[in-house]
């Protein structure tokens, strides 16, 4: 198979499978902009469909062996199965067939600075305020997310620069595809074992992923694998950032006033640069927004405009999202599934002031939620009241022989439902005004909220 770089450049016809995916639009985006000429096919529509179709892109609903007549190139994104039609015809055409991935490690090295973040928790949140600074400040990036930016109502931009962010996905080693001009890396933690098997396998991903940026590594130096994962780094430029005062950039009066929303100074070699106040709740997200500052002023952005785009930035889609307040209950709805995401999310909610904290948690995976049982179980108990749905096993099979019921007897005072209509039916009949429902996982529970939301407002009828 040709190279798709080069292929790339010689080729104007490309036809997208799944074109409706949150990963697959923004790299159609791109390549619209450069003038491609783009197709692509989905089962569902959306949102999402309609926007590509805006762009006068032309999109089939339904795939078909037919759909990738006239391409010269054809990309697939990870949720087609390998029985799907289309993705068969193609791989049995003479057209070269290419992942999500590889289009986006290509797409990446289009670009002079391109900013790669990755990181096991925050990726999409750090990338979501890097973008908005970079908008802010008139660098017209690209950009590549994780989920959607409210500034834009959309997962990624198609701008006219050098810049372009990039979320950095860990998982099967999808990010070693990418080509970073700068990588920032949050943190290294133990997650996707049922791929990496081991923490070192994690470290040493990172460690190879670190070795691709070929102008600098913008990293946490208070995260212990993140310092093991750059340990023989010694041909770039090394920025640390974290809480301590040894890191080049570091957080200091860090204050939130009895609340989760959080401010401190951004400092330097014992300078004050600027001060911050965070739009959006929890302590970690002051490293988070620490760090897109560092990546921002490392591009060329000033201490000003950073601030101004990190206190304007109000979340990403799905990370501690509020859907809306029905008969005096707010509902919200976040990303988190991994252990550490889920104890700072629901510690955040816990110090927002509401009466009661109802957290909806959809474990995802058989294995994620085996390896982690006993920190799934304590980070459980945070909250005023657990709701949980059966595992998601997504492409997993339940060889483990673990079960919701099982996290259900250690957690006490916790429910468990089979379904999404009897969890909505629950929750809605005994949460009361002055309570926080959030909806916790990487799978589909927030489909759970909307029910909420469509039986309390029925209440309210």
């Amino acid at each position: 198979m040709p190279d798709i770089e080069i292929l790339l450049k010689q080729i104007k016809r490309i036809h997208f499978i799944g074109i409706g995916g949150s990963g697959m639009c923004p790299l159609a985006e791109i390549l619209h902009n450069e003038g491609y000429i783009l197709s692509g096919s989905d089962n569902n529509e959306s949102d999402i469909l309609d926007r590509i179709r805006r762009l006068g892109i032309k999109v089939t609903l339904g795939q078909k062996a037919e759909n990738i007549e006239g391409a010269e190139m054809i990309v697939y994104s990870a949720a087609i199965m390998e029985d799907n039609p289309e993705l068969i015809a193609a791989k049995n055409s003479d057209i070269p067939t290419f992942k999500r991935s590889e289009l986006l490690g290509a797409i990446t090295n289009m670009y002079n600075n391109c900013i790669c973040v990755c990181g096991t928790h925050g990726k999409t949140t750090v990338t979501s305020m890097l973008t908005q600074i970079l908008v802010a400040s008139k660098k017209d990036p690209s950009a590549v997310i994780g989920g959607k930016l409210p500034l834009t109502d959309s997962y990624g931009l198609a701008g006219n620069s050098e810049y372009m962010v990039c979320e950095a996905c860990e998982f099967k080693d999808t990010f070693l595809d990418l080509y970073p001009d700068t990588a920032v890396i949050l943190n290294v933690d133990e997650d996707h074992l049922d791929y990496f098997g081991t923490l070192e396998n994690i470290i040493r991903s990172f460690n190879k992923f670190s070795h691709k940026a070929t102008n600098a590594i913008i990293y946490n130096g208070d995260d212990t694998n993140t310092l093991k994962a750059i340990e023989d780094i010694e041909d770039k430029e090394m920025i640390s950032f974290g809480f301590k005062n040894t890191n080049t950039y570091y957080a200091d009066n860090v204050t939130a006033n009895g609340t989760a929303f959080y401010s401190f100074d951004v400092c330097k070699s014992g300078t004050i640069l600027g001060h911050v106040k965070l739009s959006i709740p929890g302590r970690h997200n002051v490293i988070n927004a620490l760090s897109a500052i560092v990546a921002a002023l490392h591009s060329g952005v000033t201490i000003d405009e950073c601030i101004f785009g990190i206190e304007s930035f109000r979340g990403a889609g799905r990370r501690f999202e509020i859907l809306g307040k029905y008969a005096g209950i707010t509902i919200a709805d976040d990303y988190a599934h991994h252990p550490t995401e889920l104890e700072v999310t629901l510690d955040s909610a816990m110090k927002m002031g509401y009466k009661k904290v109802w957290a909806i948690f959809q474990p995802f995976t058989y294995s994620r939620t085996k390896n982690h049982f006993d920190d799934f179980v304590r980070v459980l108990k945070i909250p005023d009241k657990c709701v949980m749905s059966e595992i998601m096993g997504s492409r997993e099979i339940n060889t483990y022989g673990i079960y919701t019921s099982q996290l259900a007897e250690k957690i006490p005072d916790s429910v468990w439902f089979n379904t999404f209509e009897e969890i909505a039916d629950y929750v809605s009949a005994n949460a009361e005004s002055g309570d926080l429902i959030i909806t916790l996982g990487c799978g589909d529970i927030y489909k759970a909220a909307k029910m909420i939301i469509n039986i309390l407002k029925e209440k309210l009828d």
